[in-house]
């Protein structure tokens, strides 16, 4: 954990302990080892070399535990869990969650559905996916909030394509795409001409569109492909913010549906706290 957060203080919290007790374990490790683990002073916390190499270690014994326990433990889960995600979540976030759950619940029988947000949740109401991860537009309520994210305009050479002074083109997943609708209502309130120059319903076909220079892709910033430029705000008009949600089903397994519901909280809500 501290070689992620580089602070005892940030370990802490998302391990669910006290600052103390995670100093107290790492000094009592170093006492038992005979070694100095941990650099720390007044600018940083980082690894020594020799918690370097202790760290390949600790992982290996951490997922023999994870896996020990799975196979033995009175509770150990099994089942199927039929789980639905957004294309732009797939893309950036998403397998360190499922290689984790994997492995520590080797008896679920996973099932993945990618697919726009809104197709996600119709699959859902019709009974086809237990645990939905998606946007919604601000304002709905439905699911669980993970967090609310700015949308930004992106593009190659946004400068080029702005002087060609024609209709915006845009680069857009198909209908019913909540990032294309919000691009379209933003341009037509401000009565800004456009036209679709690419559309595609994966987003590394969008993303190869884009750094083409065909057109504007709009995407959460922390999502946004590398080798497209931010677009500032002052060029186009401004875009809603979207929520990010957990949705869970109702008859659904609530066992299964927890488990990976945790590991989705603890592995994306704290980066956009």
């Amino acid at each position: 954990m501290l070689e992620h957060t580089g602070s005892f203080t940030e370990a802490a919290t998302r391990l669910g302990l006290g600052q103390s007790t995670v100093t107290q374990h790492i000094q009592r490790l170093e006492k038992a080892l005979g070694r100095q683990l941990v650099f720390r002073d007044t600018h940083q916390v980082r690894l020594t070399a020799e918690g370097e190499a202790l760290l390949g270690h600790a992982r290996g014994m951490l997922d023999l535990n994870g896996k020990v326990v799975a196979l033995f433990g009175e509770n150990r889960l099994r089942g199927r869990l039929r789980l639905g995600v957004s294309e732009d979540v797939v893309a950036s976030r998403l397998t360190t969650i499922l290689a984790d759950f994997i492995r520590l619940y080797p008896l679920v029988d996973l099932e993945m559905t990618v697919a726009l947000s809104a197709v996600l949740n119709q699959m859902q109401d019709a009974g086809d996916l237990d645990l939905v991860l998606a946007k919604r537009h601000i304002g709905e309520t439905h699911g669980q909030l993970l967090y609310r994210e700015p949308l930004v305009w992106l593009a190659l050479d946004p400068d080029l394509l702005m002087a060609r002074g024609e209709a915006l083109p845009l680069i857009a997943f198909p209908p019913p795409s909540i990032t294309r609708r919000i691009a379209q209502e933003s341009l037509d309130a401000v009565h800004r001409p456009w036209r679709i120059v690419c559309t595609c319903g994966s987003l590394s076909g969008l993303t190869a569109a884009a750094r083409a220079g065909m057109g504007f892709l709009v995407q959460p910033r922390s999502m946004a492909p590398t080798g497209l430029r931010e677009v500032s705000a002052d060029r186009l008009p401004p875009l809603a913010d979207v929520e990010f949600v957990l949705v869970r089903r109702r008859g659904a397994d609530a066992a299964l549906m927890e488990a990976l519901s945790n590991l989705i909280i603890a592995r994306i809500a704290p980066h956009h706290q």
